[in-house]
C-alpha cells in the first residue's frame, strides 16, 4: 500500500530496513491483505513500516536489483534528487524535463513531487510504468501527449492489473495517470554498461 514515508527510516534521512531487504516486507503484505477499496492513506501516514512512499519504492526496486543479501546500504532519495544523485553516481545520463525526447524500459523519471520507473513507451507516445502511489504500488499508463485517455499504455496497464493482479484491481481499478506525467520530471538513463534491458 502508498504509506507516506514508507520505505525510509526512522530518521527520515535514508532507507529504512524493509528498503534494504530483498522480496517482500512481511509486514506490507499482512498491511495490504486487510485493506479494502475504502483505502486513505491519508489514515495512515508515517505508518513507515507498513508500505512504501514513491521514492521509499524506487530505492526498493533499486536495492533488489543490485543487492544479493538484505542489510546493506541503501538507494532512497527525495525524489527529486534520486535521478541526479544515479547521474552523479556514473551510472548513467540525466536528462532535464525540457529535453526528453524518448522513454525506455528502467528510465527513472523523478521531479519534487513523485518518482516512477518506466516499463514501456507505446507506438502512440503514451507511457507504460510502475509507481508507489495512493492506493499502493501498481502498474498505470498515461494519456498520449495530445491528452488521449483511450491510449495504449492505459489500455495495456488495466489489461495487466486486472489479467495479474486481480484482487488489487478489483478493489482499485483506475490505472491512470495524467498528462502530467509526461511533462516536468526530469529523465535518468541507464548506462548499459551498468544496467542492460536483456528484453
Amino acid at each position: 500500500m502508498y504509506i507516506w514515508g514508507g520505505g525510509w527510516n526512522e530518521e527520515d534521512t535514508g532507507a529504512g530496513v524493509e528498503a534494504t531487504r530483498l522480496g517482500l516486507a512481511p509486514a506490507w503484505v499482512e498491511f495490504t491483505s486487510q485493506q479494502d477499496s475504502s483505502y486513505d492513506y491519508e489514515d495512515h501516514l508515517y505508518e513507515i513500516h507498513n508500505g512504501l512512499d514513491c521514492s521509499g519504492f524506487v530505492g526498493w526496486v533499486l536495492y533488489n536489483t543490485f543487492e544479493h543479501e538484505d542489510g546493506k546500504d541503501g538507494y532512497v532519495a527525495l525524489s527529486g534528487e534520486l535521478p541526479s544523485d544515479l547521474a552523479q553516481k556514473g551510472w548513467g545520463k540525466l536528462i532535464p524535463a525540457a529535453k526528453i525526447d524518448s522513454y525506455e524500459p528502467g528510465d527513472i523519471l523523478g521531479n519534487e513531487g513523485h518518482i516512477y520507473i518506466v516499463l514501456g513507451e507505446m507506438e502512440d507516445g503514451s507511457v507504460l510504468l510502475v509507481h508507489s502511489s495512493p492506493p499502493g504500488v501498481q502498474i498505470s499508463g498515461t494519456p498520449t501527449p495530445n491528452g488521449d485517455l483511450s491510449s495504449q499504455a492505459i489500455l495495456l496497464a488495466n489489461s495487466i492489473m486486472s489479467e495479474r493482479y486481480t484482487a488489487w484491481s478489483e478493489k482499485y481499478p483506475d490505472h491512470t495517470v495524467d498528462l502530467s506525467y509526461l511533462q516536468g520530471y526530469d529523465q535518468f538513463r541507464w548506462d548499459p554498461l551498468i544496467l542492460t534491458d536483456v528484453q
